[in-house]
């Protein structure tokens, strides 16, 4: 299976099943395309057939000469039999090995605040009340749940815990105990906690900031952009909005860490189409780890995204991929979070079929103790998984998160992406589609136009290493 595209003068052929990235000339191309239209079975002995080579000719010699296109052949067919080009699918075979491992939680996300100090208009927490009633989670439900992810660690060694809202800095103190129980349980179990926090930034100050240079891994801070973007949907109760407030604030921590370890994280909609602007905003303030989410929400709210709008969004991801390439041209360089892609090692094998770990490696925990898969399902009592004092009490929910997977879901199967979104988000689909098992149609399609702007970009530092060697 190949995808091919053309982006900003590139014309580049990925092989989904090897992982592997082409950059070719036109008539490689034209070639590859013809190929892969032909040939029901691409090997390098169909490529070299003389029937192949007859359809070749017939098909492109108004394009190209004879002597071009025969002399092609052979390297595209040494491509193939090394693996690097139409290999086969040797994936799904894995897929029942994946099932049967057992499976470690590694990582809890603590609702620290169902409470909010912002009333942001796309919010899905219903300003941190998550369909239920305000609440800060207590100490001891804090510290049942990191001795649950202890004990349900199995042999892994790095455990990940972040602080959620709602506000994780309105039950600042809690925080700051569990971390602090979290490190003296790791001397006694040989356990690493990798502790980050999202925030929205409004209370942060000196004490915090040193705080979470000294004890958290990342720092996620909330900014959707613009003054006029993120104080339209990011405004406290009262209306006005926070982007003064905060942004002095999030440049002080990013700077203090070096510029590493945090993501500034955006949500761009309906109503700022054209977040590239957006992104570059962050970039001019000096941000240089970077993110920009689109914006969950049901087609009857006024600011969600439409399959009208595919194109423009396209459009400005195009945009934001040759503003990155021209930044790092001048040494001014920084990372979007959508567009970081490892053409190299990558994920492993079970990440690449099955997804995030959601229901499984992964948890939500509310602040009285109850698990759910995911943030995103909070609050909907069909996916209640347990409770920090029982455990997991309904382990046929975890079993029908583990079945998902880029095969069990017919929208994937000959989705060239697939191995790097490895299936999208369970809860997305859920919520739109009915189905674990289905796919977001439009999430897809933004996800396939972010892979592609990813790959181009790395073709284009290739060839920028290349110019300055």
């Amino acid at each position: 299976m190949i995808h091919q595209y053309q982006n900003n003068g590139y014309n580049i052929v990925l092989d989904v099943n090897s992982g592997c990235v082409h950059v070719v000339d036109q008539m490689g191309y034209d070639v590859i395309a013809c190929l892969d239209r032909l040939c029901q079975d691409q090997t390098a002995e169909t490529i070299q057939s003389e029937e192949t080579k007859k359809a070749v000719l017939e098909e492109l010699s108004d394009k190209y000469s004879e002597k071009e296109l025969l002399s092609l052949l052979p390297d595209l067919a040494e491509l193939a039999k090394e693996g690097q080009l139409f290999a086969p699918d040797t994936h799904e075979s894995c897929i029942g090995e994946v099932m049967k491992r057992k499976t470690v939680v590694k990582a809890l996300c603590l609702h620290i605040a169902h409470d909010c100090n912002l009333a942001c208009k796309y919010c899905f927490a219903e300003e941190g009340e998550y369909h239920g009633r305000r609440a800060l989670m207590s100490f001891e439900v804090g510290k049942k749940a990191l001795d649950f992810l202890i004990a349900n660690s199995g042999s892994r060694r790095n455990l990940e815990v972040d602080f959620f809202g709602g506000e994780p800095l309105m039950n600042w103190q809690v925080v700051k105990d569990l971390v602090a129980y979290g490190r003296e349980q790791e001397k006694k179990y040989d356990k690493h906690f990798r502790f980050t926090l999202t925030t929205n930034g409004v209370l942060l100050n000196d004490e915090i900031q040193e705080f979470l240079n000294k004890e958290m891994d990342n720092v996620v801070l909330s900014l959707d952009g613009r003054k006029e973007v993120n104080d339209a949907m990011r405004p406290f109760r009262n209306g006005k909005g926070s982007y003064d407030l905060i942004v002095p604030k999030f440049q002080k921590l990013a700077d203090s860490r070096d510029q590493i370890r945090y993501y500034v994280r955006g949500t761009f909609t309906r109503n700022n189409l054209d977040f590239s602007k957006d992104v570059m905003h962050f970039a001019d303030l000096g941000f240089k780890q970077m993110s920009i989410e689109p914006v969950v929400g049901d087609e009857t709210d006024p600011y969600a995204i439409r399959k009208e709008d595919l194109p423009q969004i396209f459009d400005e991801y195009d945009k934001l991929a040759q503003y990155m390439i021209q930044r790092e041209k001048e040494g001014k360089g920084f990372n979007f979070f959508h567009f970081m892609i490892d053409l190299e090692g990558g994920p492993c094998i079970a990440k690449r079929l099955s997804g995030c770990g959601s229901g499984t490696e992964y948890l939500a925990v509310t602040p009285w103790g109850d698990f759910y898969p995911c943030h995103q399902f909070v609050g909907d009592e069909d996916f209640l998984m347990g409770n920090v004092d029982e455990g997991i009490t309904k382990p046929e929910i975890a079993e029908a998160f583990r079945g998902c997977n880029v095969y069990s879901k017919e929208k994937c199967r000959n989705c060239f992406a697939k191995f790097y979104c490895s299936g999208g988000c369970m809860a997305n689909a859920y919520h739109f589609e009915g189905s674990l098992n289905e796919a977001y149609d439009i999430g897809c399609e933004m996800e396939r136009k972010r892979v592609e702007c990813a790959i181009m970009i790395k073709a284009a530092l290739a060839d920028l290493g290349e110019s300055e060697a």
